[in-house]
């Protein structure tokens, strides 16, 4: 079930768009998760990444103020974090080293990225 895997998970949200970062944070605080962020910039995303000693996964919108959220998936992705796109980009503007990674269309609701990013989170081993 979607709440159990996010219960107690810290999850990492880089959105510029306050609305969407808002709905987001609600919906996954009502599923038990606890929210890092939300980032609306790079540099905040990467901030948060560094100085969170541990996040168990993230949604990251590829275009935070005109910035590409790249930095930050290197960041997570040296650290063996889970993470999914957000994007209103076509697939080719991801990086080839990101090729396996989820991507979710905008527009979307918060309520599939849930799923989606439940579905990448491992399951807590007792």
């Amino acid at each position: 079930m979607t709440d159990n895997r996010l219960t107690g998970r810290r999850i990492l949200v880089a959105e510029d768009e306050y609305v969407m970062a808002m709905d987001l944070t609600q919906e996954l605080a009502g599923m038990g998760a606890i929210v890092i962020g939300p980032a609306p910039s790079v540099e905040r995303a990467v901030d948060l990444i560094e100085c969170t000693p541990c996040i168990d996964a993230a949604i990251l919108d590829i275009n935070l103020g005109g910035e590409m959220i790249f930095p930050a998936a290197d960041r997570l992705c040296a650290r063996g974090v889970p993470f999914l796109f957000t994007t209103g980009y076509d697939q080719s503007i991801i990086p080839a080293r990101f090729c396996g990674k989820p991507r979710c269309e905008k527009p979307v609701g918060s309520g599939k990225l849930c799923r989606v990013l439940a579905r990448i989170i491992p399951a807590q081993t007792a």
